[in-house]
């Protein structure tokens, strides 16, 4: 399977069933409901509690609160986690070589992970630690794995554009412009809990092969 160009890996998703595009010139987002199972979110977000450690940020700011979640590593020899990544190599349609592993993110009430891109910053002084080898990350692929009694929503301040968590629903976006250029209108706050806890699941692809 051959790596696509990010306008075609929209048209494939735009084509997936109960897919929806966020409608903005500035980027391409998507989001479609339902994409996972119940049971499936269930199994997934008991894999993050049993592993979770403090997450962390590239290129640190100073801001020892600008990302305060836990992150767990998810272990492709689980079947629920192998199932996953195969699914999001086949709607995408992006070689699996190309994708870093699973992550599970967890956030307690208080915890939030400020605004941000998911690119590295070229300028960012940890750019050619983290893309000598496989490059800039171009396409994020996350996941809602429960519904969150308050708070927790995903804004992009560019586009002004709020999604609330919900079991199941898929988000995703296109961190590049047509030109292949990093896109700053991917910019993303996931805001604080209020009550609750929230679970998600996050996959990025990269320009070249991973590892």
């Amino acid at each position: 399977m051959s790596t696509v160009t990010a306008p075609s890996c929209a048209a494939r998703l735009l084509a997936l069933p109960a897919m929806q595009r966020v409608p903005s010139p500035k980027l391409e987002l998507f989001i479609r409901r339902g994409f996972l199972s119940p049971q499936s979110c269930t199994r997934l977000m008991a894999l993050i509690d049993a592993d979770r450690r403090p997450s962390t940020i590239a290129d640190p700011n100073g801001d020892n609160a600008f990302r305060t979640s836990e992150t767990c590593d998810l272990p492709m020899a689980e079947p629920e986690v192998a199932a996953l990544d195969a699914l999001l190599a086949e709607i995408s349609g992006i070689d699996p070589a190309h994708g870093e592993p699973l992550q599970g993110q967890r956030y307690a009430p208080g915890q939030e992970f400020k605004a941000h891109t998911d690119y590295f910053d070229p300028q960012g002084a940890d750019f050619a630690q983290y893309c000598t080898v496989a490059g800039q990350r171009t396409w994020t692929f996350m996941i809602y794995l429960n519904q969150v009694e308050a708070g927790g929503a995903t804004r992009f301040k560019v586009i002004d554009k709020m999604i609330q968590p919900e079991a199941g629903k898929l988000l995703c976006w296109n961190n590049r412009r047509p030109d292949g250029s990093v896109n700053p209108a991917t910019l993303h706050h996931g805001m604080k809990v209020r009550k609750g806890t929230k679970y998600v699941i996050t996959k990025w692809y990269r320009e070249r092969p991973w590892g």
